[in-house]
């Protein structure tokens, strides 16, 4: 990894950016929700619903979500019997997850404070690896695929959910007006904070394309890699297995 890393636009030490992303996601935790409407224009919870059939949870299976903290991927996981274990880096995020999984009467979930450069979970444990939307956060991404890889059971398979660029033309330049403008505002005006939306939009157009992302996922050890592109692109489901 490189002493050097990207922070939305901005190039910090390395060293850095675990602490200062941190500080983001606990400044808008308890507004999450309306983060990823913003960003989304609403669609992030049909996204979700779309990634969760592709992984397929059986009842069961031991699924492991990183960067869930709030629940909204392991509560779809469980509906169909898994058992998920959701581990996040950042606290705040968690008691999110555990208040809303109280309020909605859901037991069984398993909540962890985890990095997913360097988990405590055994080799091939689980039977399934998702994460959705945190993937970007990570200082040293090689290093959380390779994690992945390693806790997944012969047979298991990896999905991650992730903005990407879409190739669409004319819906690029209108996103990214939409998101580099409105959002922040949106932000400002809703959370009180435009800056940790502001670095969440710039973040996403710091993180690798589509072709660029497979590749590291191959890398990584998952082979029969895949991508399904939603939007053109704009955000992406990728895919592998681990043999």
């Amino acid at each position: 990894m490189s002493d050097t890393v990207s922070f939305g636009y901005e190039d910090i030490p390395a060293t850095e950016k675990t602490a200062r992303v941190g500080g983001v996601f606990t400044n808008v935790a308890s507004r999450y929700d309306l983060m990823n409407d913003a960003m989304s224009a609403g669609m992030h919870r049909l996204w979700k619903d779309r990634f969760v059939r592709r992984v397929k949870p059986r009842a069961g299976e031991q699924i492991l979500d990183m960067a869930g903290g709030t629940g909204d991927i392991a509560f779809r996981l469980q509906r169909d019997g898994a058992s998920v274990t959701v581990a996040d880096i950042n606290p705040a995020m968690l008691e999110v997850g555990v208040k809303r999984a109280q309020e909605r009467g859901i037991d069984g979930l398993v909540w962890t404070e985890a990095n997913a450069e360097v988990l405590t979970f055994p080799d091939r444990f689980f039977d399934a690896y998702t994460i959705a939307f945190g993937i970007r956060n990570v200082t040293d991404i090689p290093a959380a695929l390779r994690e992945a890889n390693r806790v997944l059971r012969r047979g298991g398979r990896f999905f991650c959910l992730e903005f990407s660029t879409t190739t669409w033309p004319g819906f690029k330049e209108a996103y990214d007006a939409y998101s580099h403008h409105l959002v922040p505002k949106l932000g400002q005006l809703l959370a009180d904070d435009a800056d940790s939306y502001r670095y969440l939009i710039e973040s996403i157009r710091r993180f690798p394309d589509m072709p660029t992302f497979e590749g590291m996922i191959r890398d990584a050890g998952f082979v029969q890699t895949k991508v399904e592109p939603l939007l053109g692109g704009l955000v992406a489901i990728h895919s592998g297995w681990k043999i």
